[in-house]
């Protein structure tokens, strides 16, 4: 509309120029002609922008609960000016018989006009039926009125047969969310040193598909992993190697299992005074910037790095690392700016900050003049959103650390690095992973699972159920075999947690994640390879299913058929709800409520019809196969924000 506007104002000034005679010869109208040539060029980049605009937006899949809103919105609007903040609801109707769509604000506007109503002797009926006259626009749906005060919508078919058409010529696109807005997503985040164990788990998963899925909305994307690469840790683990391998400035050291020297280090500094007093030393001069404790610290660091990598190219998990050591420049003047503002007391030595509305305060600066987790996590918010200018920041981190990241966002508002009112700064927070004794997940002997042994077994697994499956055998050539693994595998751990609310604990079960019934990843990816096979055994191709989505008109006439169109075209409502919310599971509930509408279909309408006799193909209903494509690619498009991989042939 803005671009629209301004459109319309360039042309009047461009014609206003044109009547004044500015395009004539005279030197002394040049500049009049240079301005002529500038609102030209201006009015030919917004034509060509709002034409672009416009063609993204005609292809977009419309979020048909946002259309109801503005519609219902408006009319709230035009019956009831004077309300503020009226209640805005709608919902999908749960059963047929109330349409499709459900509003239910009249019962919330009642509430608020309740006194004018009784002192004016007029039931709640009034408030339904004036804001009912302001919603007559046939354009969208039809509307019935209920005498209960809700307002049910009934989509028309041919606007859902529309709808299936734009998806299958123009593919998944998202739906239009307005500026394109940086976010900041910190996911992962392991510390050096240290293996990758269940507990990293959560957030790597969650984190990437936030991202999958902020990206494909069309927001610009900035993936950190905030690894623990900086501390008084560094001491031991360098005092350790000079000590092991006392050549490593000239040769590699081969540290092979770096859990293992970390174990050891920490031993020395638990047992032996001396050692420990080398360790603090060797903090000092890492802090100093000494090339020889650089060249350690780099040492250890890449040898984790390693490691990391390893488990993200399984997962295939996109970061760009940012630790600790990033930000360790920057926090002399964190503290600056906190003790210029007179937010800064001294206790005992250390400099601690209260921030109103949290008991415990932050520690920015040790008694020793050392920094902590609280300078650097205020460091990193401060260059996020001053530097990096985010506009959306997201903290993938677990339950357990909420108090201090809302500390630390409380401090970063109190000295007015962001408003919360224009910049969102949100903690992700999620539970713990537990066993099958419903305890934090362990190892027999106690120990804190690793990550890359998780995925191994979930690998082994994977390949003894497909074998049980003789999927091995007749139906699977060995290299898609091997796909099929690697998917059902890390396709069923991502999903297993994904699936639950980030919120909650989960438990975590092989055997109920490789089950291929009920709302599992095996389930999906194999009702997945069943649509696409429809088609395959049908002898039609994928130019044929573009040729026919271009001519074929979707008959929605049997109820399977229209409860299966309504359900693909509920995508980018459920899409923009996670982005509002990031519970993420939604997601997952709707991709296996599509997957069983799917089979409600399939079940009930003939796709493919064959003579019983010969098994030979008579008739091939065109429009159907159109629709498993659209749950297809619906899917394939739900697969791919999860981080899940399917595949052809399972």
């Amino acid at each position: 509309a803005f671009q629209e506007n301004e459109i319309k104002l360039l042309t009047a000034e461009i014609e206003r120029l044109k009547n004044s005679g500015c395009l004539g010869v005279s030197p002394s109208l040049e500049g009049l002609r240079d301005e002529n040539a500038k609102l030209k060029y201006r009015l030919n980049f917004l034509q060509k922008s709002l034409q672009e605009e416009r063609s993204k937006t005609a292809k977009s899949m419309i979020n048909i609960n946002s259309c109801l809103q503005e519609i219902f919105g408006a009319a709230i609007q035009a019956a009831y000016p004077d309300l503020e903040n009226p209640p805005l609801v709608v919902t999908p109707s749960q059963q047929p018989k109330f349409g499709d769509y459900q509003c239910n604000s009249a019962m919330g506007i009642t509430q608020v006009k309740l006194n004018d109503l009784t002192k004016k002797g007029k039931n709640g009926d009034v408030v339904y039926k004036k804001w009912f006259e302001a919603l007559l626009q046939p354009q969208h749906s039809l509307l019935v009125f209920s005498s209960k005060g809700f307002i049910n919508v009934h989509l028309r078919k041919d606007f859902v047969s529309k709808q299936l058409s734009s998806l299958l010529m123009n593919g998944v696109q998202p739906p239009a969310v307005g500026k394109r807005k940086k976010v900041v997503v910190d996911f992962s985040s392991p510390n050096i040193a240290k293996e990758m164990h269940v507990g990293h788990l959560r957030s790597t998963i969650i984190g990437e598909s936030m991202c999958r899925l902020f990206e494909f909305a069309g927001y610009d994307v900035l993936r950190l992993n905030h690894l623990g690469d900086w501390g008084t840790q560094f001491g031991m683990l360098i005092a350790h190697l000079q000590d092991k391998f006392p050549d490593y400035l000239t040769v590699s050291p081969p540290i092979g299992d770096l859990q293992a020297f970390y174990k050891e280090s920490k031993r020395r500094f638990d047992t032996e005074e001396e050692f420990k007093k080398r360790a603090y030393q060797c903090v000092v001069l890492l802090q100093s910037k000494n090339p020889d404790f650089i060249k350690a610290w780099e040492l250890i660091c890449d040898v984790s790095r390693k490691e990391f990598q390893k488990i993200y190219n399984c997962l295939d998990i996109t970061l760009i690392e940012r630790g600790e050591s990033f930000y360790h420049e920057m926090m002399k003047d964190i503290v600056k700016e906190f003790e210029d503002k007179g937010f800064v007391q001294v206790d005992d030595g250390r400099k601690i900050m209260f921030v109103p509305g949290f008991p415990v305060p932050l520690t920015i600066m040790k008694s020793d003049g050392g920094y902590t987790y609280d300078t650097s996590d205020l460091a990193a918010l401060k260059h996020r959103l001053c530097e990096e200018k985010a506009d959306i920041l997201i903290y993938v981190v677990d339950s357990g650390q909420s108090v201090h990241l809302q500390t630390v966002f409380a401090a970063g508002q109190m000295i007015g690095w962001y408003d919360p009112k224009v910049t969102r700064v949100a903690h992700a927070a999620f539970g713990v992973v537990l066993g099958e004794d419903k305890k934090k997940f362990k190892t027999r002997s106690g120990d804190t699972v690793r990550l890359i042994d998780l995925l191994e077994e979930g690998l082994k697994r994977a390949m003894d159920k497909l074998k049980d499956k003789e999927r091995d055998k007749v139906v699977l050539t060995a290299e898609e075999l091997k796909a099929a693994q690697t998917s059902v595998a890390f396709g069923c751990i991502k999903y297993a947690d994904l699936s639950h609310n980030r919120l909650n604990d989960y438990v975590f079960s092989f055997d109920k994640m490789l089950d291929d019934r009920g709302n599992t990843a095996a389930y999906l990816l194999y009702a997945f390879t069943r649509i696409r096979a429809i088609a395959r055994l049908a002898n039609i191709d994928e130019q044929m299913l573009r040729k026919a989505a271009r001519e074929e008109v979707l008959i929605l006439d049997h109820e399977k058929e229209w409860k299966l169109g309504k359900c693909i075209l509920r995508f980018p409502e459920i899409l923009q709800k996670i982005l509002e919310d990031l519970l993420l599971h939604t997601l997952c509930d709707y991709l296996y409520e599509l997957a069983t509408t799917f089979t409600e279909f399939y079940d009930n309408c003939y796709c493919v019809e064959k003579d019983r006799q010969s098994g030979q193909i008579v008739k091939v209903n065109m429009w159907r196969l159109l629709l498993c494509e659209a749950t297809a690619t619906v899917m394939a498009k739900g697969f791919d924000i999860l981080g899940i991989k399917p595949v052809q042939r399972m």
